[in-house]
């Protein structure tokens, strides 16, 4: 962009929870500006009302890009649109920032990259742990407690309502521990900075309301070179329980380091969004024994009542979005980490159909 004090222009694609969230993140930050909102149903209208009207409202994609002309595309739909609107954003020339997971298959993600790079422009894919302090504090202190690491995640969600029509809707394209892993598995490389090997996973179909050959209850086993293990479990629906839904936590030789969320943890807030990304507070435990074989220290709490809302997560994302195109960043390493960490929640997809072991092949490298 030759003048950076004029803000850059940025078409907004689905409306849903994180689309809102990030279009209301650009009305509020200096250096965007909406020109225009798109969605097939009715959601844009209800955007277009909530940010006090007046934006461009389109039902068509390409009609949008065509018309708008956008220095930048936001895309939050559905996840077997994510290749096709990206791609056609960077044929325009527009840097891009996309939702979770970059596409619906790993070859649909390699190809989104190779278009950004063909096209010189930004991609920056929704990671938004990775803007999170206490997950940042979370994923710092594992590195204290030696090698191997253990590490355990889950996020099991008891919906109904909207968020019921929203999880069927997502597993029309994927299965829970695809769509809400990648997240997880990318914490788990960035823990172990080490090389997946390979995966095993199981799933459950618990419901008639979703396609046959989907699940909805998923549970996906990670072993890495260095010899640290991890698993992940989620599941979606009104059967779930909420019964140990949020566990986050990391052992090692010298303790263990946990998010405990006492508040967002509580009945009935499973399916929350904002519940998702509160953590609250983090228990550090040494294993440090005395001469008695008596725990040495006290386990330690690092406070963390003071920590963004989603809304400011939001924030903070398309900050780092502005920046990587006003600073000319290189995202090589976001942009692989994010199609590393889709190989492998696939490849646990895979096993969940197979029943087998999924080896990894060595070309899948870890985030430093």
């Amino acid at each position: 962009m030759s003048d950076q004090t004029k803000p850059l222009r940025v078409l907004v694609v689905g409306c849903g929870n994180m689309g809102s969230s990030h279009a209301t993140a650009y009305q509020h930050l200096d250096g965007f500006e909406i020109c225009g909102i798109v969605s097939t149903g009715k959601s844009k209208e209800v955007l277009n009302e909530k940010l006090g009207g007046g934006y461009p409202l389109f039902n068509s994609y390409e009609e949008a890009l065509e018309e708008t002309n956008p220095d930048a595309v936001c895309i939050s739909t559905y996840p077997d649109t994510h290749e096709k609107f990206a791609v056609l954003a960077f044929e325009k020339g527009c840097h891009v920032f996309i939702e979770k997971p970059v596409a619906d298959s790993v070859e649909g993600a390699e190809r989104v990259v190779e278009a950004a790079v063909k096209a010189g422009k930004k991609l920056v894919v929704g990671y938004i742990l990775r803007h999170h302090p206490s997950w940042e504090k979370f994923v710092e202190l594992s590195q204290e407690l030696g090698k191997p690491l253990v590490m355990r995640m889950n996020l099991n969600q008891q919906s109904q309502g909207s968020m019921w029509t929203l999880h069927r809707n997502l597993m029309k394209s994927l299965s829970p521990i695809v769509d809400c892993g990648v997240h997880y598995i990318d914490v788990m490389c960035q823990m172990t900075r080490s090389r997946p090997t390979q995966v095993y996973a199981i799933g459950a179909r618990l419901t008639e309301e979703i396609p046959a050959g989907n699940y909805n209850y998923g549970q996906l086993q990670i072993r890495f070179e260095d010899g640290s293990v991890g698993w992940y479990e989620a599941g979606w629906g009104p059967m779930v329980s909420e019964t140990a839904f949020f566990v986050k936590d990391v052992i090692g030789p010298k303790g263990s380091v946990s998010i405990v969320a006492k508040e967002a943890g509580g009945a009935g807030k499973s399916s929350s969004i904002e519940a998702h990304t509160k953590t609250e507070s983090i228990r550090f435990h040494h294993a440090d024994l005395d001469a008695d074989e008596n725990f040495a220290k006290e386990d330690s709490w690092i406070n963390l009542e003071d920590e963004p809302d989603h809304q400011e997560l939001c924030n903070r994302e398309q900050r780092y979005f502005l920046n990587a195109i006003l600073e000319n960043t290189d995202l090589t390493d976001h942009m692989e980490d994010a199609v590393n960490s889709l190989r492998i929640a696939f490849a646990c997809d895979e096993s969940v159909r197979t029943g087998q072991v999924v080896r990894m092949e060595a070309s899948v490298t870890s985030p430093d």
